[in-house]
């Protein structure tokens, strides 16, 4: 009953952001300003205030990305060895980095964050921010090397590569908010009431919105194209990779809570970032839209599994 009512809210918001589109409460347009307001000031607010307010045990960052980014690797490699073997008559390595980024960048700003809060609550703020913080830099840069490396495109120099990405970074508000809340935790100076009480009135707002603008976002979603890439996107991002994240964090002896994030990370579904950088390359575009679309509802089947692993192990 407990893992019920941590999971079924969470995709009730999100299939009431699809209901809503879907009766024209409101129009597909609305997801830019819900997500603008979501991702630049709610979320931010609420990571910024958990990290200055809360209290959690220390933990190795090497530890914890080792489990979650030691999951990432070997899913990877797994996804780039099943694409060379799906598509072994046309050999496009292309395809398989974009198949790859499907099987492993999933939508941890927007699911992610609201359900592990709801599981685990604010002590989880500490091993979220170290995942948080290196999460979407590195994978970009990952596919985006890959991919000038496997089209063997001389004329990109890396370092024009990273530097955008590292410019973006610098203005991504999940990061400057992160940033801030670890400098102001370090000052010691925390925060008057009614600064607090301010922040904590935008705070409260960041899940429901991320949640409602990503049932809005599933809409212009669709399953279609190659199913069996997506199938097995699907099975890659929800299964594979928080099994390996499990394993790992058992290995590296992570604390229960650090795993439990690592673990719940791991397992949510592939995120729009996937779809973005299938649509930047035109490859796999419509398997990657279908992952998105089928992983985010598979994943009300298989998250409440995943928690319930997490609370056994906790």
């Amino acid at each position: 009953m407990a893992t019920v009512l941590i999971v079924a809210p969470v995709f009730a918001l999100i299939a009431a952001g699809y209901a809503a589109v879907l009766f024209r409460f409101v129009s597909e347009t609305a997801h830019k300003g819900i997500s603008e307001f979501a991702f630049s000031i709610a979320i931010p607010a609420l990571l910024f205030r958990t990290i200055v307010v809360s209290e959690f045990s220390d933990v190795s960052p090497w530890r914890m990305w080792g489990a979650y980014y030691g999951a990432l690797a070997v899913t990877w490699l797994a996804a780039l060895a099943l694409s060379a073997l799906l598509r072994k008559r046309r050999g496009d390595s292309e395809d398989g980095v974009v198949f790859a980024i499907g099987s492993v960048y999933g939508n941890i700003v927007m699911l992610g964050i609201p359900l592990t809060l709801s599981a685990l609550g604010v002590e989880a703020a500490g091993p979220m921010a170290l995942i948080l913080s290196v999460n979407t830099p590195l994978l970009w840069l990952c596919g985006t090397l890959q991919m000038e490396l496997v089209g063997r495109k001389h004329t990109t120099s890396p370092l024009s590569i990273i530097l955008p990405v590292l410019a973006d970074l610098a203005r991504n508000p999940i990061m400057l908010a992160i940033g801030l809340g670890l400098f102001w935790r370090l000052t010691g100076l925390g925060l008057t009431p009614v600064v607090d009480r301010t922040i904590e009135l935008l705070a409260q707002a960041g899940s429901p919105t991320a949640l409602f603008a990503l049932g809005i976002n599933l809409f212009r979603f669709e399953v279609k194209g190659e199913k069996l890439d997506i199938a097995v996107m699907s099975a890659l991002k929800l299964l594979a990779m928080p099994a390996a994240a499990f394993v790992l964090a058992r290995l590296l002896n992570l604390p229960p809570l650090a795993a439990g994030v690592a673990v719940l990370f791991a397992a949510m579904p592939t995120g729009a970032n996937a779809y973005i950088f299938a649509a930047q390359y035109q490859r796999l575009v419509n398997p990657v839209s279908g992952a998105v679309a089928l992983g985010t509802l598979l994943a009300a089947v298989t998250l409440p599994v995943v928690v319930v692993v997490v609370a056994g192990v906790r």
